[in-house]
């Protein structure tokens, strides 16, 4: 049941035409820049689960337009094998890439730290299913966080365990840490989705549970 629910969900959207779509003024979801301005940005990326949701969430939370430390964002495809170049979303939904589905954030990190942005990650999906967001299952589905420098890395695992103590305890956190590597811009349509077809699907573990 739950592989013809990916299998659908992939289905649908092979027949995505951009008149589909909502038009939506994205300036919304991009900081404004003056001459100057955050000139010492940071990257953050994240998976987990269908990142519809995870960038919907993240945006929802911090509006670049609200200048709360978010800049931009975009999503993607990341931490599959080498020789799986510029996979496409069929390709990255049947597995055999080993790409996630991921959220790249690009910040402003005087205006918000990189830790913040881990934990509200932990907040919201479920960090102790192995490959599977919901009913959503896969490994394009996993949970990781993709470090940009050797500081990330010590703040997430830091984080990690810090949320595994306070809100997972009975459980295990399965989310991978690891080094971030080449990185595939998903498809135009699935840019924003959730902000152009509110309606659309979200799995369900992409909400505040704490």
């Amino acid at each position: 049941m739950l592989s013809r629910l990916n299998h659908l969900r992939t289905a649908l959207f092979s027949f995505a035409t951009p008149a589909m779509s909502h038009s939506i003024d994205t300036s919304h979801y991009r900081a404004a820049l003056s001459s100057g301005a955050h000139t010492q940005t940071e990257i953050a990326t994240f998976a987990a689960g269908c990142f519809w949701g995870v960038e919907h969430i993240f945006l929802k939370e911090y509006p670049p337009s609200q200048n709360k430390g978010i800049l931009k964002t975009s999503v993607g495809y990341t931490g599959g094998l080498e020789t799986a170049q510029n996979p496409t979303y069929r390709e990255v939904c049947t597995g055999t890439t080993n790409h996630a589905e991921a959220l790249r954030i690009e910040f402003d990190p005087s205006i918000i730290q990189y830790g913040e942005l881990v934990e509200f990650f932990y907040r919201t999906h479920e960090p102790t299913t192995l490959n599977r967001q919901g009913g959503d299952v896969g490994n394009h589905y996993r949970s990781a966080i993709f470090t940009h420098s050797p500081e990330q890395s010590k703040i997430a695992k830091d984080i990690t365990q810090k949320v595994q103590e306070e809100h997972f305890k009975g459980q295990t956190i399965v989310t991978e840490i690891e080094e971030a590597g080449q990185w595939y811009d998903a498809e135009e349509y699935h840019q924003l989705y959730l902000f152009k077809e509110p309606t659309g699907y979200q799995c369900p573990t992409h909400r505040k549970h704490w």
